[in-house]
């Protein structure tokens, strides 16, 4: 899937999930250290796990994160699902 994040320096979240569970997360932009973190951290991690964990973070003053976006992805890909 491929996801147009909105209110962070990531421009796009791109992931593929295989029995539930979260696979090639690959941010386009952003900062580097930490999105591949974030991609490593959640690589095989159930789609539900995923977000519980990751929905909700900020950045600074912002209302999301980049963590955060990669969560509402994943919302949106159980609700085409």
């Amino acid at each position: 899937m491929e996801y147009k994040t909105k209110g962070v320096c990531a421009m796009q979240i791109k992931f593929d999930v295989e029995d539930n569970k979260v696979h090639n997360v690959a941010f386009v932009g952003g900062c580097g250290g930490n999105t591949q973190g974030v991609s490593r951290l959640i690589e095989g991690m159930d789609v539900d796990e995923a977000i519980k964990r990751l929905k909700g973070i900020r950045c600074g003053f912002k209302p999301t994160s980049c963590p955060d976006q990669l969560a509402r992805a994943l919302e949106e890909w159980k609700a085409q699902s």
